[in-house]
């Protein structure tokens, strides 16, 4: 009789030190859901960085990485950014390839939305807090008034939706893409194994938009290979676009009418980045013999096109950065700069951020007192969402660059790309970053982490923005302009 009491206080006290884990999770997530997605984003970046760390991880000596390039990559490989202090190819061994391949699944779902499915783990059903920081993802505002009154992407009741979505589009589109890539690393000499592993590496980095790649050379070693080349544009497009987008297509794609604001400002901006983009370089570098020079009418099209798609967030590339003239350097920082969709495996400031600040200007300059865009009314706190997002991420930017001239005396323009790459998570280099003393190393992880979280993100959680403020002070206009 003694020995079930024993047993049955062992079983309350084990339960009530689950609960106590649950419930401690449950404050974090009641005090500040932001910051409850950045510790898990954080927490992801320390495991794999040990991984990382371990002797079976690195390929040939049996010595284990450095701490600096372990951490460099286990954020890299987390913030699906795909920058480099080492040879991607040949420094890992298969376990540490593997790593990178898991990881950046992990790390393209996104943070908030990752942070949603553990907390569904967790708790065994997804409750209002777990949705709201999932629809949070998908609209950045919920981070500071919660549930709002416009219309949105994705509502409340479709988080369960939104999270299959994220699953299954993410294996659909990896899948679909790897099938149709073995044909053309079979074609290039490799053998069944190795292509089947390459393709379904490149697959998961191109829907990431990670831009990293497996074999000796790169996408280099493709570059007359345009097959392969559409399929990278294709899974980079489609990451880009963001979880919200494809669900809302998946739903709907026939019938344009329901889809929200921000799936047509998504799908709009998109397409016109991607052929600006495309036409800025090739009228900048059709005559540059490093370049595009060599190539005729037919393939300088298709490469401008394909270098348009990579610099937006993609990361991969058939020519050498520092090789582009400075006019183009600047134009591949505008796009960077920018990045994806919302809610998408690609970084910047997004794409819906560009066309409200537009959309305001154009308002302004018409003297209409509201935003609109295709015949709905933009709220005019998005525009003030739309500002802190820029001047935050142009904050990050200029602090980290500063900091990589007065380390490394390189170049303006070559540490201005490489910083924004990594502030975007775009993973193109001018080279100048796998040369970076480690002082240098951490301050572009710092960087990378910074812009995967998200400037909107990280400011609520660094800041108290969901207090409320019980009075106003009287309203008086600068000048402004």
């Amino acid at each position: 009789m003694h020995a079930r009491a024993v047993e049955r206080l062992g079983r309350s006290d084990r339960r009530s030190w689950l609960g106590r884990l649950r419930d401690g999770l449950d404050a974090i997530v009641r005090s500040s859901p932001s910051r409850f997605a950045i510790l898990i984003f954080a927490a992801l970046v320390l495991v794999f960085t040990l991984l990382f760390s371990l002797p079976i991880a690195r390929a040939g000596e049996g010595s284990s990485a450095p701490l600096h390039d372990a951490l460099f990559t286990a954020v890299s490989v987390i913030c699906v950014t795909g920058l480099a202090t080492v040879d991607m190819a040949t420094y890992w061994s298969p376990f540490g390839n593997a790593l990178v391949f898991i990881g950046v699944n992990i790390g393209g779902v996104g943070v908030l939305t990752l942070a949603s499915i553990l907390g569904l783990v967790i708790s065994r059903r997804l409750g209002l807090r777990a949705k709201l920081i999932a629809a949070s993802d998908t609209n950045p505002s919920r981070l500071h008034v919660g549930p709002v009154a416009e219309r949105q992407a994705v509502r409340l009741g479709e988080v369960g939706g939104l999270l299959a979505t994220v699953a299954i589009s993410a294996l659909v589109i990896e899948v679909s893409i790897a099938l149709l890539m073995i044909p053309s690393m079979l074609a290039e000499g490799y053998g069944p194994l190795e292509s089947v592993w390459y393709s379904f590496y490149y697959a998961a980095m191109a829907f990431t938009n990670t831009g990293f790649s497996p074999n000796a050379g790169g996408v280099a070693a493709f570059a007359h290979d345009y097959w392969l080349q559409f399929l990278l544009m294709a899974g980079v497009f489609l990451g880009s676009l963001g979880f919200p987008v494809i669900f809302a297509l998946a739903r709907a794609w026939r019938n344009p009418r329901r889809w929200s604001v921000h799936v047509k400002l998504t799908l709009t901006t998109t397409m016109i980045l991607f052929v600006a983009g495309a036409g800025m370089f090739l009228l900048l570098e059709y005559n540059n013999p490093l370049t595009y020079g060599q190539l005729d009418a037919g393939d300088t099209i298709f490469q401008s096109f394909f270098m348009s798609a990579m610099t937006r967030s993609g990361g991969f590339s058939t020519i050498n950065m520092h090789d582009l003239n400075g006019s183009s350097l600047l134009v591949s920082d505008m796009l960077m700069f920018v990045g994806g969709g919302s809610a998408s495996t690609a970084g910047g400031i997004k794409v819906t951020t560009l066309a409200v600040l537009f959309l305001a200007a154009f308002a302004e300059a018409r003297g209409n007192q509201s935003m609109e865009a295709f015949g709905r009314r933009i709220p005019r706190d998005m525009l003030r969402l739309s500002v802190s997002v820029v001047l935050w991420g142009a904050t990050i930017v200029a602090a980290a660059s500063i900091a990589i001239l007065q380390i490394t005396k390189e170049p303006f323009d070559y540490v201005l790309f490489d910083v924004i790459s990594a502030f975007a998570t775009c993973g193109l280099s001018t080279g100048i970053t796998a040369d970076l003393p480690p002082a240098g190393v951490y301050v572009m992880a710092a960087t990378m982490f910074m812009g995967r979280v998200g400037t909107v993100t990280l400011a609520a959680a660094l800041a108290a923005s969901q207090r409320r403020q019980l009075f106003k002070h009287a309203e008086e206009r600068p000048i402004v302009g």
